[in-house]
């Protein structure tokens, strides 16, 4: 069982990560402006939001969610390929999902754009 101020820190950290990943998101909005077809615009923030919002549940903790792209690099780096695999899957479904959002961004753009 975890204590209170482990919870309160967990959520202290989701926070300040949700926080930080608002900014950055939107830092990188910004410099994607460069860019000048839609499309890859809105795939390069897709595909930042995939990468950077999928959550993997610990295997040592059940409940406690962290980064996937966080968690998968610690066990790839210690070895575990096994855990390392299933973030990997976890990045990968969420892919699926934003692709999916993406193109459905791009008949919305599409058809207001005529």
């Amino acid at each position: 069982m975890i204590d209170t101020d482990a919870q309160f820190a967990y959520g202290i950290f989701w926070t300040a990560y949700a926080v930080a990943f608002v900014i950055f998101f939107y830092m990188m909005k910004r410099l994607f402006r460069i860019v000048p077809l839609y499309a890859v615009q809105t795939l390069l923030l897709a595909a930042l939001v995939a990468l950077l919002l999928t959550p993997v549940e610990s295997q040592e903790l059940a409940g406690w969610w962290i980064p996937a792209w966080l968690y998968g690099g610690y066990e790839m780096i210690l070895g575990n390929s096994d855990e390392a695999g299933r973030a990997l899957f976890n990045l990968s479904i969420a892919g699926l999902i934003m692709a999916l959002i993406w193109i459905l961004d791009l008949v919305r753009y599409r058809l207001t754009s005529r």
